[in-house]
């Protein structure tokens, strides 16, 4: 079995599938790429045997169909050295010697048996099928993966959300502290369905999606779901479990609201949260008649810090506290200038939402509060 392939489409395509492979694998198989190339089309598959990523690639020529898996570290090391340029691989099938011949030189491994190699997932029949445009589910991904759970107790809280319904789809996360909501007008389900997707895929999938550009099309049935890019093709293990219900934790009727500069309040935080506990990371927010005051202490070391920035406030005067490391990461995952942080009293969540919204998009963050 011969063929020739660009290098760096090869190299480019192997990258983006590579961050499925774990470091540890149970299956030693899974240390490789599996390789099948039919009817000069060539695809590339890599698993973790949870989830599994398909890329397809058209090969300049090809002499015979057939399929090996090939060591994906050592592979993925050899490309990296070579400039562009076309590559010739040789394999014997029957000896599952693999030759690759380039410029002024050539490499030799080993292959393994394709047969071993794990066949993905295949749907049931409740299959339920949604189009998503590639750039509003990055935007939904980055929005919302930050605030996913490491929870070995509630596996359900360790993903993001997929709330479905003939007028919009809604991605949730949540790890209990923060929660984001980010609602996109521009895609619909036929039928009410949800899914939770686990928080590696949501990564390989924001390493993917900015390169792409069209609609995406998830389907789903219970366990797993599948994803179809132009190029790339993902099969993933859903969590299986009951969601929380994420709106009833929503206050909402929040009397006072604070209008101010995004950057400015980052800013102000990450100079002041350099004085907060080790342990708490709490800060403290006084906020009176457009102005909020910043302060943080570390009694152990007998540190503290304080910074006033102006604001849009007209309520009563009001302390809150809140982790500062929180705070700082929901802020950086809003793109608006400015920001409303909606509060009731001290022990109520507070909501954090744009000023203005992105086209077609409402999105909502909540950060509970800490103890002063």
């Amino acid at each position: 079995m011969k063929f020739i392939v660009s290098s760096t489409t090869l190299s480019n395509h192997l990258q983006a599938i590579s961050r499925v492979i774990n470091s540890k694998n149970s299956l030693p198989i899974l240390d490789c790429f599996l390789f099948e190339l039919q009817d000069g089309t060539l695809s590339v598959t890599a698993s973790d045997s949870e989830t599994t990523m398909t890329t397809t690639l058209e090969v300049n020529e090809s002499d015979a169909d057939g399929r090996l898996a090939i060591p994906a570290k050592t592979l993925l090391d050899a490309l990296r050295e070579i400039p562009e340029q076309p590559l010739a691989f040789e394999i014997n099938v029957s000896t599952l010697e693999i030759t690759v011949q380039y410029m002024n030189g050539k490499y030799s491994l080993m292959g393994q048996n394709a047969d071993e190699f794990p066949q993905s997932a295949q749907l049931g029949n409740n299959v339920v099928r949604v189009e998503m445009d590639a750039a509003v589910l990055l935007g939904g991904i980055n929005r919302t993966v930050f605030s996913t759970a490491d929870d070995e107790l509630r596996p359900v809280m360790n993903g993001i959300y997929f709330d479905i319904t003939t007028e919009d789809i809604t991605m949730v996360a949540t790890d209990g502290h923060k929660l984001v909501r980010c609602k996109t007008l521009s895609a619909k389900g036929s039928e009410r369905a949800a899914f939770i997707l686990p928080k590696k895929p949501a990564g390989l999938m924001k390493n993917l999606l900015p390169k792409e550009q069209g609609n995406v099309v998830i389907e789903f049935d219970d366990r797993n779901a599948v994803f179809t890019l132009e190029q790339y093709r993902m099969v993933c293990r859903l969590i299986e479990g009951r969601y929380p219900n994420y709106n009833s934790v929503i206050p909402q009727n929040n009397p006072y609201r604070v209008t101010v500069e995004r950057a400015l309040l980052v800013g102000a935080l990450r100079r002041v949260s350099i004085f907060s506990s080790q342990s708490s990371s709490l800060i403290k927010l006084k906020l009176q008649e457009n102005q909020m005051v910043i302060s943080a202490q570390d009694i152990d070391f007998s540190t503290s810090a304080e910074e006033t920035l102006i604001c849009q406030y007209s309520g009563n005067p009001m302390s809150i506290g809140f982790n500062s490391t929180f705070l700082i990461d929901i802020l950086n995952n809003i793109v608006a200038s400015e920001v409303v942080i909606e509060l009731a009293d001290p022990s109520r969540a507070g909501v954090i939402v744009p000023v203005e919204q992105e086209e077609n998009e409402d999105l909502l963050m909540l950060l509970m509060p800490m103890m002063l």
